[in-house]
Order: structure tokens, then sequence, then C-alpha cells
């Protein structure tokens, strides 16, 4: 199902009929501020599996990231961390970076694997802050990946990511028309931050 929700914005009705389908299993394919991503409900672990099928590797292999509403799910998953960490990650937020923090117990009983670390995201977009209002808990995102031998349209272009991929997903929202580039990826496993990856978010070390 394509569903069209840039002209208007989501309506009420539609985020309910979202959200009703993801917590039952279902997959979606969603505008982020960066590449346009693939997820799930945290809550149906279960569907994780159909994500791995989906993008053709094990669960263990996968780097998953929890798209939150905003940063009051952090303690929920990760550990501790000191009040300047917290000050630099929230003057980021919401905005295209992504989070490594070091992963509490809740993290490998909820992905099944043994990860340490948990990705956190906190998206400035309003369609998927919508879905996260009601949802009250994060969504489990990869972004979609992006083959090399293929045109960028094929990633940004909502209707091309539909023909491709709509048979193995439940929704795809067509937000108009995404980007090719990633989130800045940080590592604040200590105090000081360091980047692992330059993406679209600017951050200076």
């Amino acid at each position: 199902m394509l569903l069209r929700v840039f002209d208007t914005g989501l309506q009420e009705r539609q985020v309910l009929h979202l959200v009703h389908c993801i917590q039952n299993g279902g997959i979606m394919i969603y505008p982020t501020d960066t590449i346009y991503g693939l997820g799930t409900s945290l809550s149906n672990i279960r569907s994780l599996d159909r994500v791995a099928n989906l993008v053709q590797k094990h669960k263990d292999d996968m780097n998953f990231t929890l798209l939150c509403r905003d940063l009051s799910h952090l303690s929920r998953f990760a550990r501790p961390i000191s009040n300047g960490l917290f000050r630099q990650i929230k003057s980021l937020v919401p905005g295209p970076y992504t989070f490594i923090l070091n992963a509490n117990h809740e993290v490998p009983r909820l992905f099944q694997t043994t990860k340490k670390q948990v990705g956190i995201r906190v998206p400035d977009h309003p369609v998927l802050q919508s879905i996260l209002e009601v949802m009250d808990e994060p969504l489990l995102n990869i972004s979609l990946p992006v083959d090399e031998k293929l045109d960028p349209e094929y990633f940004t272009d909502p209707e091309l990511i539909h023909s491709r991929y709509g048979k193995q997903v439940d929704l795809v929202i067509d937000g108009g028309e995404g980007k090719i580039q990633y989130s800045t990826v940080l590592d604040c496993t200590q105090d000081e931050i360091k980047v692992l990856r330059q993406g679209i978010g600017l951050f200076e070390e």
C-alpha cells in the first residue's frame, strides 16, 4: 500500500491506522530527515526477522536504530550518561544525528542479540513525529539499503521505492522526494563525542 501524505500531512485516522499496522507486526517504509527508513514497532520484535530477510542480512549484523519522539526513552535503553553529554545530545535534537550509546540490560533482551551499544535518533520530520507521538515508543529502524548499481531515484522517489519494495512491506508512506544522505553518527559511549560517520548533520569535535 502506498500512502501519499506530502501534500496534506497525516490525518489523525491515518496515524491511527499506521500505528495499528506496525504494532501488529507490520513493516513500513517512511520518510525521515535523511534517507527513507524501513522499520517496525519495537513492541513486536518478531518483525525483526522480516526486516532482516528483506535486506538479506542476519539480524546480528544489522545496525538498527531506535527512532524516538524525544530523549525521554534514553534511560530505558542506554546506561546513565553525564549531564554534560546529555546537554550536548539535547542541543542536536531533533535532527539528522544518530547517537551511539552504551546499552543497558534491556537492549540485548529486546534485540535477542548480545548488542552492547544502541543507536538512538530523534528525527526532525513531521510525519515520523506524528506517528511516534501516538505510539509513545520508538520505531525499530534501518535506513533503506542503497544499491549503487541503481539510479539514486530508486531510493528517493516514493513511487519507485514502492515499485521495488511494495510487495515486501505492508506500507510505503509517500512523504515527497527523499534525500540520499545519511545521518551523522556520533559515538557517545564516552564523555567526549567522536564522529564515526560524517553525514548530513554538522558536528565539530
